[in-house]
């Protein structure tokens, strides 16, 4: 008998993950080859009469949330469909989603599994809208199912959309956009992909933005602290201001006079979590905030720092309060702003809304802070890039259903 040794076989999660796609693009072109001569032989013995069910049945109206966290951009939708009693099928990746518990009579919530378990649904969804915040549609395990009529993006910040990762948009069908600001960008990267569909572009406002709005208008602001917080917001990845910097100016920041307090993105718990760890030991003063809301704490705070996190639109232009980025070179590599020949948006906007750090004034951040929060110029500027980037304000949950619901209307007559 050979006595070979045996090494168990290694699949890397890219490899994984190309495999998967692989299989479920093999399992769909099988389904509907099977479905459609089905239809086909159908057809013929019925003498050739067509069925107006033909195609299956078709869920009007699908949201599909990858995560939890985008409640905060769908709930105002599902109430709208509730308030209209109009049926919505809402798919979720999270088992903790709150649309599982929500008490309503016309939005159907269901938990599809994790990590890849949703996309062998969707991928075989037969629906005729279709909405989501999901990028990169048909480029990574989520694939266009040919039984769905319409996919529509809907994004969950009011950023340039150049700041996706590469293609992220570039097989959806739709975009329901919050401001003019996010659509000169993707019209110039759907003419340098000419091979790709144009997208229909309609404003239609920010939902979490209008929520969070009346959410404050409820709450009112906090009293006020005789010592100010310092609200850090960095996004995740090497560019961010903890991967950059890193202690070098979390020092300077502690020996402020000012309360802090660190936000890291929801991603880096994941991707980025011995530097968090290495971090939140080494800084034991600093309050570490990982709600899922984020709400009390942008409330709390009077003023945020942060580099290019999307997090400062929804902090300056609905709290009103000033921000600080810091001076970190943006790697686009990534991102759809690699194929641009200008900087993004909120690249353009943020010297307009905010005072930048750049690493040689750590020293003096302190007086920065102070500076920026009594500013009257950056709160006039902050109304100018409100008007820009937060149009229909008040409405976005109405426009969005109008739009999905007129779209519905046009494909199925």
């Amino acid at each position: 008998m050979n006595s070979m040794n045996f090494i168990p076989l290694y699949i890397d999660p890219g490899t994984g993950s190309m495999l998967f796609s692989l299989f479920i693009g093999l399992a769909a072109a099988a389904t509907f080859g099977v479905r459609a001569l089905f239809l086909k032989l159908k057809f013929i013995f019925s003498g050739g009469k067509v069925e107006k069910n033909s195609q299956g049945n078709s869920i009007p109206f699908v949201i599909f949330s990858d995560h939890k966290r985008y409640w905060n951009v769908f709930k105002p939708i599902c109430d709208e469909f509730e308030r209209r009693g109009i049926d919505l099928t809402y798919y979720t990746a999270s088992p903790d989603d709150p649309v599982l518990d929500a008490a309503y009579s016309h939005v159907h919530g269901e938990y599809l599994g994790e990590k890849n378990r949703p996309y062998a649904k969707l991928n075989f969804l037969q629906a005729d809208v279709l909405l989501a915040t999901t990028p990169n549609l048909d480029v990574y395990q989520w694939k266009r199912s040919k039984g769905v009529k319409c996919y529509v993006h809907i994004p969950h910040s009011v950023s340039d959309f150049a700041g996706y990762r590469m293609f992220a948009l570039d097989h959806y069908d739709s975009v329901l956009a919050s401001g003019e600001n996010q659509h000169p960008s993707m019209v110039k990267l759907e003419n340098l992909r000419p091979a790709i569909k144009r997208k229909e572009f309609t404003v239609v406002g920010s939902t979490y933005l209008d929520s969070m709005e009346k959410r404050l208008e409820s709450a009112g602001r906090p009293e006020t602290q005789e010592r100010k917080m310092v609200l850090v917001a960095p996004t995740w990845g090497k560019s961010g201001i903890l991967a950059r910097f890193g202690e070098k100016f979390l020092d300077c920041l502690t020996r402020t006079e000012y309360e802090i307090v660190v936000r890291p993105h929801p991603q880096s718990k994941t991707a980025e979590k011995e530097l968090l760890e290495s971090l939140e030991k080494k800084y034991p003063d600093i309050k570490w905030n990982y709600d899922n809301d984020n709400f009390d704490i942008l409330n709390r705070a009077d003023i945020m720092i942060t580099d290019f996190s999307g997090v400062i639109f929804d902090y300056s232009l609905v709290f009103d309060k000033p921000v600080i980025y810091a001076d970190t070179s943006f790697d686009s590599g990534p991102y759809d702003a690699d194929w641009l020949d200008e900087p993004m948006w909120e690249f353009r906007i943020l010297s307009k809304i905010g005072i930048q750090l750049k690493e040689d004034d750590f020293g003096r951040i302190g007086e920065i802070i102070g500076d920026a929060i009594s500013s009257e110029n950056l709160k006039a500027s902050r109304r100018e890039v409100r008007d820009e980037a937060w149009q229909n304000r008040g409405n976005a949950a109405a426009s969005v259903v109008d739009y999905l619901v007129g779209k519905q209307k046009e494909l199925v007559g």
